[in-house]
């Protein structure tokens, strides 16, 4: 059973559950933050079709809102799986519980981002990219 199928049955039989199992036990501590109206880089919605938009393009230095409206936590991150070194501002989105939201660091690498959810690592619909482009 993957963390996610875990999460979901939990969500499933009781809410306080999800509180308590998902909360703390997870691979990372997750943390409230305020969701930002606009941010520069723009939006990235997770919900239980997957990622959306599949890509998105930002400007060097931005930085790229996760919004999870799914009914189960998610964890994004960079890839390659399962060590997520290859983009480290990615990475502090993180764990997500249902209605969180976080950013990026600053993207300052020009590139192509790739990114995935931790907990459902196979799942093509959760797999996304972010092109940073320079400003220049």
């Amino acid at each position: 059973m993957t963390w996610r199928q875990f999460c979901a049955g939990a969500l499933l039989v009781a809410p306080v559950v999800v509180g308590i199992a998902c909360n703390g036990d997870g691979p990372t501590q997750p943390s409230t933050v305020p969701t930002i109206p606009n941010p520069a880089g723009g939006v990235v919605t997770i919900t239980s079709a997957g990622v959306a938009p599949a890509t998105i393009t930002v400007s060097q230095g931005d930085r790229v809102l996760f919004v999870n409206n799914d009914t189960v936590a998610h964890e994004m991150s960079s890839d390659t799986h399962p060590t997520h070194e290859t983009w480290p501002a990615m990475n502090q989105v993180g764990f997500l519980l249902p209605g969180q939201s976080r950013e990026t660091g600053n993207l300052n690498d020009v590139g192509t981002i790739t990114y995935h959810d931790h907990l459902d690592a196979q799942n093509s619909d959760l797999l996304g990219s972010i092109v940073v482009e320079s400003r220049n």
